[in-house]
């Protein structure tokens, strides 16, 4: 059966201006792709990963190149030959996963042989110019039991200090996003624990890792850029007892699966995480969820609107999404 590629862009507006350690978006543009049989649309969305320089002309030059393979009915092990990791590999594998479903009738889930579980989502805070700032932020979110804190260089204790004040009972993880030095910064770990902080995330920049080797940090480590795919997975599991599994670095859930699948056998945890973007997006990433022991899949909250049949939060916790949406 014929299938017809169409891509488009979109711009969705922050609630917020986010700000990271090094980067600070006000909008999270996004690719779409939809696979068309001529009854059933697949439907997939892409951000790309920043830090590798990916744009929306970037990702959409990567979809055009495959467009003539997927509507001759290339799949999706097809694709991960066919494309490098990223986030246009992401919007056409999330789409033909979408389309796979429609047709047969099953959630992805089932296609993917991964049972539901209740997942509890993370709620972004992220870095402001000052630790006050950072805890009103987190005492607005007083409904969301998880957060996760954006840190550079300047002052982490401090800010985690302000936060913790401000939500005493809230679960704590950190994203360095490689803002840190191995030392000093990595000598406030102890202070960190004992103020509740479960998991740091990419503390160093990635290539920059080797000094966490052999380190017995008092936290777990979470790679994030410092494992892009899974041919990553064996030098990071030198330096990290976690790898977060964001599916616009992967590119796609099928890949992200096998991430996810391997990295357990290696004894290493797992965290899903997303680059921004509707719930689009967040729907295959949750799939990838149900394998993982920490998720941050909080990108429509981020954002002023979201698009229709989205993904519900409710206090975290996060509901499959509805089969109108994807998957």
């Amino acid at each position: 059966m014929t299938i017809k590629l169409s891509i488009h862009h979109e711009d969705w507006i922050a609630e917020t201006p986010f700000r990271i350690s090094n980067n600070v978006w006000e909008s999270f543009p996004v690719i779409v792709v939809e696979l068309q049989d001529g009854e059933h649309v697949g439907r997939g969305e892409g951000a790309g990963v920043f830090y590798f320089d990916e744009t929306l002309a970037t990702m959409t030059a990567q979809v055009e190149s495959v467009a003539e393979q997927i509507q001759a009915g290339a799949g999706r092990r097809d694709l991960i030959e066919l494309l490098p990791p990223g986030g246009a590999r992401f919007a056409i594998d999330a789409a033909l996963w979408d389309l796979e479903a429609k047709r047969s009738g099953k959630r992805v889930w089932e296609l993917a042989g991964v049972d539901l579980k209740k997942i509890v989502t993370v709620f972004t805070i992220g870095l402001e110019d000052e630790p006050e700032m950072m805890a009103a932020k987190a005492a607005a979110a007083k409904h969301q039991p998880l957060l996760k804190v954006k840190l550079g260089a300047d002052r982490p204790v401090e800010r985690i200090e302000a936060i913790r004040a401000a939500r005493p009972a809230a679960g704590l993880v950190i994203d360095a996003h490689q803002g840190w030095a191995f030392e000093p910064r990595m000598e406030v770990a102890p202070r960190l624990k004992a103020l509740g902080i479960t998991m740091i995330e990419q503390p160093l920049a990635r290539g920059g890792d080797e000094e966490l080797e052999g380190y017995q940090s008092p936290l777990p480590l979470c790679a994030d850029e410092s494992c892009v795919h899974g041919g990553e997975l064996e030098q990071a599991a030198k330096g990290y007892q976690m790898i977060n599994i964001k599916l616009d670095k992967s590119g796609g859930l099928t890949h992200g699966l096998e991430i996810a699948r391997e990295a357990t056998r290696r004894g290493l945890g797992l965290m899903v995480g997303c680059m921004g973007g509707t719930s689009l997006a967040m729907a295959p990433s949750y799939v990838v969820g149900l394998l993982c022991g920490f998720h941050d899949l909080d990108g429509p909250l981020l954002l002023k609107n979201d698009r229709p049949d989205g993904m519900v939060y409710t206090h975290g916790v996060v509901d499959p999404p509805a089969a109108r949406l994807w998957g």
